[in-house]
């Protein structure tokens, strides 16, 4: 089964908001570093930032809206097969990621507050219909939050595979054939 396949294969399942992947290559990991520090200068097309093992690749600003993705890839040294693993992992800009975790803690800490006053409510023998109003709304904003997720992911899902060729033909371009 070939690396872009698995790719595929993950941003068609129901659940992964944030596909990952992972392979094996034969070269020094600080090479492989090198060459993606390279590419900064060398095109216009994507952003490509280092911070020790990790590189990110980012679509530019003027290109970019609310739901483009970024590649965050980790390049690591192997020291049983004497190469380097490369994790790798798509998602949304850090920011958009961090808002939408936050909106769903705080419809998750609204839904157990607000069920847990609607249970203190009907066991006292008290009218607790906002309670469960309320608590049975934070389920349907769930949902909305879940599926905006999913169509955020479907809008970036052309800009995922911009990048995963970018990182592909990146290494390519030193010769490196992995099961990318």
């Amino acid at each position: 089964m070939s690396y872009y396949f698995k790719i595929k294969m993950s941003t068609a399942n129901e659940i992964i908001l944030r596909p990952r992947f992972k392979f094996n290559v034969a070269q020094n990991n600080e090479m492989l570093l090198e060459l993606f520090e390279e590419t900064k200068t060398a095109q216009s097309d994507f952003i490509v930032t280092r911070i020790d093992d990790h590189v990110f690749i980012k679509i530019p600003k003027a290109k970019q809206h609310f739901w483009s993705p970024q590649l965050h890839l980790e390049i690591n040294e192997n020291d049983t097969t004497k190469g380097s693993t490369i994790y790798g992992l798509f998602g949304p800009n850090p920011t958009v990621w961090t808002m939408f975790m936050f909106l769903h803690f705080i419809v998750a800490g609204l839904f157990i507050g607000f069920g847990i006053w609607a249970y203190v409510n009907w066991t006292l023998g008290n009218d607790f219909a906002i309670q469960l109003f309320v608590t049975l709304f934070m389920v349907i904003i769930w949902f909305a939050l879940y599926f905006g997720g999913r169509l955020g992911k479907k809008t970036g899902t052309n800009e995922m595979h911009q990048l995963h060729h970018f990182m592909r033909d990146t290494l390519r371009s030193k010769g490196i054939h992995a099961d990318i």
